[in-house]
């Protein structure tokens, strides 16, 4: 048995994602690229490339991961490049985009033989956190005025716009789009590709995907553009766990179980948007407050209810743990980091890395 705390990683559920994208893949014709910001576990890109087209990235050291782990195509983007990586960034991607025209500008020569886009910012999004809003007043995440970005067009073969965050309703993308359509139409029918980002559900139970389809077809269609989208939660939404153990059982006006995980290194999403971690429902009749074993107070994975009485040594799974999970972790208060498993195809649990004390030391200095 796998000493806990773990990220388990499996296989079958993450494949079912895999064939719904390649669904759309087939009868859209749209691409589909992994959002490494969101998902980087380079032990499943076996399986996900097979259905994929390749990466996206936001930094040099992922362009990095997606050339020598991915196969396929390599997109680069950054919200800015530093002078001393660029020329690390073009040698290891296919595509360039980026964020403003300034950055456009400064490595016009650098990029001039490579493929290159730029990043638009609609003004409108799906998000419901500040926060995450690429939309958000002042907003430095692309070029929002048309005018401008006529000016370089000739500079430039693609855009990328990402505007959707945790969207699974597909009227509200629909709608977003013709905004897209309405503001920047005259400067699409001059590119050759678009990237509509991520954050689109669309392999979430019950998402209407043909319509999906029927819709990325005709928006390709009308400006004559490949789109391309960039999976990250829709990729390796409800494909892995993480698994942990009871260390202590205590009462404080509440039931509390304290487990050998944290929210602040191990699931950081879940403090920074005050969610509550999730498992399989169940309705017993015993709560507990379920919490981290950090120093800090508010260390706290949700408040859940077990056919039994908690035990020390209990084994608890949190579920849908992959999005944003494994790319933040981090070593605060040198809680033991989540080794990271894998259930195969075949259901046989391979353990493919653990991270012990020369780990943390490592990371310091």
């Amino acid at each position: 048995m796998i000493k806990t705390p773990y990220y388990l990683i499996d296989k079958i559920k993450l494949q079912r994602n895999m064939e719904k994208i390649a669904y759309v893949r087939e009868h859209s014709g749209a691409k589909a690229l992994l959002a490494l910001k969101c998902f980087a576990t380079w032990s499943v890109f076996d399986l996900m490339q097979e259905y994929m087209d390749g990466t996206t990235s936001s930094s040099l050291y992922e362009v990095k991961l997606g050339k020598l782990k991915f196969a396929g195509e390599t997109h680069a983007y950054s919200v800015a490049y530093a002078d001393d990586e660029i020329a690390e960034v073009l040698a290891h991607s296919d595509k360039i985009i980026f964020n403003s025209i300034s950055q456009l500008q400064r490595f016009a020569d650098a990029s001039a033989s490579h493929t290159r886009g730029l990043r638009l910012n609609p003004q409108v999004s799906s998000s419901d956190w500040l926060i995450a809003d690429p939309a958000r007043p002042f907003s430095r995440l692309g070029e929002w005025d048309a005018q401008k970005v006529e000016q370089v067009i000739d500079q430039i073969s693609g855009f990328m716009i990402h505007n959707n965050c945790e969207n699974s309703d597909f009227d509200l993308f629909d709608s977003m789009l013709r905004q897209i359509e309405e503001r920047f139409g005259d400067l699409l029918k001059r590119v050759q590709w678009v990237s509509l980002g991520g954050g689109i559900h669309f392999t979430g139970e019950g998402y209407p995907l043909d319509k999906f389809c029927a819709r990325l077809k005709q928006f390709a269609e009308q400006y004559g553009v490949q789109v391309y989208l960039e999976p990250g939660e829709a990729a390796i939404t409800m494909s892995t766990s993480l698994e942990v153990s009871v260390l202590d059982t205590l009462y404080n006006g509440k039931q509390l179980a304290v487990v050998d995980s944290s929210i602040e290194a191990h699931m950081l999403d879940l403090l920074i948007y005050r969610q509550s971690a999730r498992m399989e429902p169940c309705d017993g009749p015993h709560e507990y407050m379920v919490c981290g074993k950090s120093c800090l107070a508010g260390d706290i994975f949700g408040e859940f209810r077990f056919d039994k009485p908690l035990q020390i040594g209990d084994r608890l799974s949190f579920i849908d743990a992959a999005g944003y999970t494994m790319v933040k972790k981090n070593w605060f208060n040198g809680v033991k980091m989540p080794s990271i498993a894998v259930r195969q195809l075949d259901g046989e649990v391979e353990l493919v890395r653990e991270f012990g004390f020369e780990d943390f030391a490592s990371a310091l200095s």
